[in-house]
């Protein structure tokens, strides 16, 4: 576990983001990302989009267009994690093992399910119509999402904080049951930032898709928010005449862009008499000036897709570094093990003391001058065997990665591979689950 602070930030994947979104949320989050002591995970939640959409287009185009939006709002994938929740399989593994222990009762209390179910009961219907699994098991998917990761804060909505409660309970279950004395889940704390500003729409009631008075971001460029800038609803008070600043959407919207002496300006100009049509011009070359770039880069991400999945296939290899050791661990724990562990837990007493030596790598050159590595299990069974490297360094710095988790393997053919590259190949008669086992095993060893 790393001594930073681990926080994990959801990204639902259903239509497209609105200036309140960038304020509210993405603005901030990518801020704290920044902090030295925090390590950030962020990910698309394309699955629980699956919920609440069915439209495979509207889901595809909003997956691509929300992940250019962060990324060109500043968010740095060398310095977090990015990843897509239907990349990381362990998820849905963990989803499963956590149902397991879940119990009905919690699901009946989640808010998703008791608000569809009251408004079926008002208008006389079956509590269930229209009610699926996806949105009855939401909360467990969502607990997956964050004790895969050992997160221990959550950034959230006052609306989400019971998802994260319960994913609180389920995880402690899920100790209590299997851990035998070890806490395999961090219980996540969730974190409300009562300073991130809300936004106002076009009528003035919050900015939200669900009222139709959004602000776009970047769809539709500079010409779309200008329109919609015009459109704020505002008073009679004509040119010439004061008008109280406080509690207009116009000026809201300025703060949230502007230094503190340029709201004042504002503000003593709106006292003034500034003409609304002015006011609503002014903000729009306000806000315009810091949306601009972000703009400039949001077009050309989505001119170039590909390299959009290029950065989440390797933040996808960078979170499955840290689940694929851990759901090791947790099959085990709840009893799905290999049967080869089953056979040496069998071993003779007399066995015992050699077999319980941690694994180990060990490095050698051979006659061509190349190096490699192998790596053993306690037993002296080979493991893995590497291929050659032009330079010891070479070999001990993919050593290193694998010892750190930070090293997806995967097995194509007979050989074993990292980040797309031969890297070696398995022991006879073994299998990849024991090389992550064994990984798993020095981790714990080594601290």
């Amino acid at each position: 576990m790393s001594a930073k602070t681990r926080v994990l930030t959801g990204i639902t994947t259903t239509g497209t983001p609105h200036l309140g979104n960038y304020v509210g949320a993405i603005r901030p989050a990518i801020a704290a990302s920044r902090a030295d002591d925090v390590e950030s995970f962020f990910f698309l939640a394309d699955y629980h989009a699956l919920i609440k959409c069915d439209d495979p287009a509207r889901i595809a185009r909003s997956r691509l267009e929300i992940a250019a939006t962060w990324l060109a709002a500043g968010l740095d994938p060398e310095r977090v994690v990015f990843y897509r929740q239907s990349d990381i399989p362990e998820i849905t593994e963990l989803t499963w093992l956590l149902t397991c222990v879940t119990a009905k009762g919690l699901m009946n209390r989640a808010h998703a399910y008791k608000a569809a179910t009251d408004a079926n009961q008002a208008i006389g219907q079956d509590p269930d119509a229209g009610v699926t699994m996806g949105l009855f098991c939401y909360p467990v998917l969502m607990a997956a999402d964050i004790l895969m990761f050992n997160a221990h804060k959550v950034p959230v909505g006052r609306d989400q904080v019971q998802h994260i409660e319960m994913a609180r309970d389920i995880g402690q279950r899920f100790n209590h049951l299997y851990g035998n004395g070890r806490e395999f889940f961090v219980l996540p704390e969730a974190v409300i930032d009562e300073a991130v500003a809300t936004l106002p729409g076009l009528d003035g009631r919050k900015m939200s898709k669900s009222y139709d008075n959004t602000i776009p971001l970047f769809e539709g460029g500079a010409k779309r928010l200008k329109e919609a800038i015009l459109r704020i609803v505002t008073d009679s008070r004509a040119p010439g005449e004061p008008k109280e600043p406080e509690g207009t959407a116009l000026f809201t919207l300025f703060q949230a862009f502007a230094e503190a002496d340029e709201s004042a300006a504002f503000a003593a100009d709106l006292r003034a008499g500034l003409a609304w049509g002015e006011a609503k011009q002014r903000l729009f070359e306000r806000i315009e000036r810091d949306i601009a770039p972000l703009r400039e880069k949001y077009d050309a991400l989505m001119a170039r897709p590909a390299d959009i999945e290029d950065i989440l296939q390797t933040g996808a290899a960078r979170a499955r570094a840290v689940a694929i050791p851990l759901l090791a661990e947790l099959r085990a724990a709840v009893g799905l093990r290999s049967f080869r562990d089953i056979a040496r837990a069998a071993t003779p007493a007399a066995d015992k003391t050699e077999a319980a030596k941690p694994p180990q790598f060990k490095q050698y050159r051979e006659r061509d001058g190349r190096f490699h590595f192998k790596l053993i299990d306690g037993e002296g069974r080979l493991l893995l065997q590497s291929a050659g490297f032009a330079a010891p360094r070479e070999a001990g710095q993919l050593i290193a990665r694998l010892k750190r988790g930070d090293a997806v393997l995967s097995l194509q053919g007979e050989a074993v591979h990292v980040d797309g590259a031969a890297i070696g190949e398995l022991g006879d008669g073994v299998h990849l689950d024991d090389v992550h086992a064994a990984l798993v095993a020095l981790a714990v060893v080594e601290g």
